[in-house]
């Protein structure tokens, strides 16, 4: 029994670990799109334009609804190795307040002193350069997660973090 409480800890631990491995962004994945027709002037504006519309309007809802505190679908890769409830420890720290702190400080997680000494704060700039590339905005970071590109997906999981605070 105790043999086989261990293999199931290891296996949740690196399940866990390869989750936060993994590359945010699958549009270096997609397919290549076949070539269209080109089209005139006229008749790509009004379409770019609708959406690009449509697009900013999504993106702004799905902002607006983090900022309410619904967790967005992108902050899924950050569960893996965070807690939203204060003081729950995991791989990582509890996210449970971080918006406005500063890097390194959250009591009852060990950090690396890269990060300690980071001299961050966690606003929305910080955070979406952060979130971006973690091991270029902070060397020597213990965090494993290679970045979000997505743009409207940080904005998304900032939004969401502000509103745990």
């Amino acid at each position: 029994m105790k043999h086989t409480f261990s293999i199931a800890c290891a296996l949740t631990l690196s399940l866990a670990l390869a989750a936060c491995g993994q590359p945010a962004d699958d549009s270096d994945t997609a397919p290549a799109a076949t070539a269209a027709p080109e089209a005139t002037p006229a008749e790509t504006a009004a379409p770019a334009t609708d959406a690009a519309a449509d697009a900013a309007q999504d993106t702004a809802a799905a902002v607006d609804a983090a900022a309410a505190g619904k967790e967005p679908v992108a902050f899924l890769q950050c569960k893996a190795c965070h807690s939203t409830k204060p003081g729950e420890m995991k791989i990582g720290p509890s996210l449970a307040g971080v918006y406005g702190t500063k890097a390194g400080e959250i009591p009852g997680y060990q950090f690396s002193t890269a990060m300690k000494e980071s001299g961050l704060t966690w606003d929305d700039a910080t955070l979406d350069k952060y979130l971006t590339d973690p091991k270029t905005v902070v060397p020597g970071t213990k965090m494993t997660f290679f970045g979000l590109k997505d743009e409207a997906k940080r904005k998304e999981v900032i939004a969401y973090l502000k509103s745990l605070s």
